[in-house]
């Protein structure tokens, strides 16, 4: 039985090596990969769409979320690029009444603090700086069939935003679109979930980020919605 599960996780973990961006990660360089199977292209937004304006894409980026399930301190999780260059990181305080976690760039530099709110009607999830400012809030919406969450922010150019993040999540595609004009700024797979790790309950998903969007946003974004989707 072990053989076959192995032989499972060995599968997946092939199809996800195979996953390139089209024309390559501007983060890591173009793929040597000949047969790799491409992710299309996304369209770049007319304006940016961003808090941390040094982590926008400036190409389609294809980054891999994987939660490390066994961590000491809580939900934590690795980010890197599908070529398995790290971006960022995602420490989880395993004490916190809030469930904070520590999100961080791949030096350690700490760029925000994620925690819930428990007084909310409505699942909340704010990103906050070192001194306790709110930079963005995610907050779910009850729907039936279907998981919606809305994430509201104001940009460095003092411009708010509110995008909706829409789908499935068990079914394994959500999109993130900006309200004000319809696009699609990012879109998360899991259709590629390593079988040892659904045993395991390990979340792994693929996000797309389209060019001139926030990706350190957008990974945010992505957990928050995955913790709520998840709650007991």
């Amino acid at each position: 039985m072990f053989g076959k599960l192995k032989n499972f996780a060995n599968i997946a973990e092939q199809k996800l090596n195979s996953i390139q961006p089209q024309g390559g990660s501007s983060m890591a360089g173009s793929s040597s990969h000949g047969g790799a199977q491409a992710i299309p292209a996304m369209e770049a937004v007319a304006a940016q769409v961003a808090i941390f304006p040094q982590f926008v894409a400036q190409k389609t980026e294809a980054l891999v979320l994987k939660e490390k399930v066994f961590s000491l301190s809580g939900d934590s999780y690795d980010i890197t690029t599908v070529e398995k260059v790290p971006v960022f990181k995602v420490q989880g305080k395993k004490l916190s009444f809030s469930g904070r976690k520590i999100f961080a760039d791949q030096q350690g530099n700490e760029l925000f603090h994620l925690r819930k709110e428990h007084l909310s009607i409505h699942t909340t999830y704010y990103g906050e700086d070192a001194s306790g400012k709110v930079l963005f809030e995610v907050k779910s919406k009850f729907s039936i069939g279907t998981s919606k969450a809305y994430v509201n922010f104001t940009d460095v150019n003092g411009t708010a935003h509110s995008l909706l993040m829409k789908g499935n999540w068990f079914d394994t595609k959500s999109d993130i679109v900006d309200e004000k004009t319809g696009a699609v700024v990012a879109s998360v797979n899991r259709k590629l979930l390593n079988f040892g790790e659904l045993i395991g309950g390990q979340q792994t998903y693929v996000l797309t980020v389209a060019p001139g969007v926030d990706m350190a946003l957008m990974c945010a974004a992505c957990i928050c919605f995955d913790e709520k989707n998840n709650e007991k």
